[in-house]
Formats: structure tokens, C-alpha cells, sequence
């Protein structure tokens, strides 16, 4: 008898090996299009304006209200509604068709530190003038302890 040849479509009285090579190539599919994904989205998810806030050893808020405003003061004093500019005077308008005039809608206000103090409190003042009740400053968590 002659030699017999495994054609690896039939088991009959051959010696049968598994397969022991893993197909690594989904993988790699999958972890290149995870990384382009978090890479598109990743400067998605910071504010649009740069501001230098202050440092504050308040504790951080409670984030019971899921879509606050973000109104945003930079260095020269410009005024931001998420990353549309406004003017002073448009600015509690805006607000109050943007929140349909709902006085427990939260509103938050980023300044830059070098901003005068002024300035900050002007803006604060109208917005609490119009009705808006939850207004809050945001900082950065200082590392100092005192």
C-alpha cells in the first residue's frame, strides 16, 4: 500500500491537528477603528473657549442638572454662550430663550483670572437680575492644601 495523504476534509484513520495559529486580524480591525473614534472625539469634549480659570479649595458641585449653560468671559473681556460670542447687552436675552425663561435652569460662568473682578460680577449681576437663580463661578480644584 501506498503512502496516505491527509486532505484535511476527512478524519478517516489520519491523525488530525488543531489549528493552534489565532486570526489576529479582527482584532487589530477593531482596535484601529476604536482609536480613530477616540481620537475624533476626544477634542470634542472640552470647552471651545480657552480660559485660565482660578484655583478654589470649594468642594465640586453636585451635577444634578445635566445641561447647564456655560457662559464664559476670556482674557480681553468677551462674553461666550458655549462658543458663540454675545454682546453684553444681548446676553440675558439669549439666556432667557435658550432656557425658555426657566429660572431653576443652571448657569455656569468660566473667567479668566486675569479678568477684572468687576467685570465678572457685572455679567453675574445681570444674569441673577433676569430671574436666574442657579448661577454658579467654576474654578480649578486647587492642589494646595491649606
Amino acid at each position: 500500500m501506498g503512502a496516505r495523504l491527509n486532505s484535511g476534509g476527512s478524519n478517516r484513520g489520519g491523525s488530525y491537528r488543531p489549528m493552534a495559529d489565532i486570526n489576529v486580524t479582527p482584532f487589530v480591525d477593531i482596535m484601529l477603528v476604536l482609536l480613530v473614534v477616540f481620537m475624533v472625539t476626544a477634542p470634542l469634549l472640552t470647552a471651545g473657549v480657552p480660559i485660565d480659570l482660578p484655583d478654589s479649595n470649594a468642594p465640586a458641585m453636585s451635577d444634578e442638572d445635566n445641561k447647564p449653560l456655560e457662559v464664559s468671559l476670556d482674557k480681553q473681556g468677551n462674553i461666550f454662550v458655549g462658543e458663540t460670542e454675545v454682546k453684553e447687552a444681548r446676553l440675558v436675552a439669549l439666556l432667557g430663550s435658550l432656557t425658555n425663561n426657566d429660572p431653576e435652569r443652571r448657569i455656569y460662568i468660566r473667567a479668566d483670572q486675569s479678568l477684572d473682578y468687576g467685570q465678572v460680577m457685572k455679567v453675574l449681576g445681570n444674569i441673577n437680575g433676569a430671574g436666574f437663580r442657579k448661577v454658579a463661578l467654576i474654578s480649578n480644584a486647587s492642589t494646595k492644601r491649606p
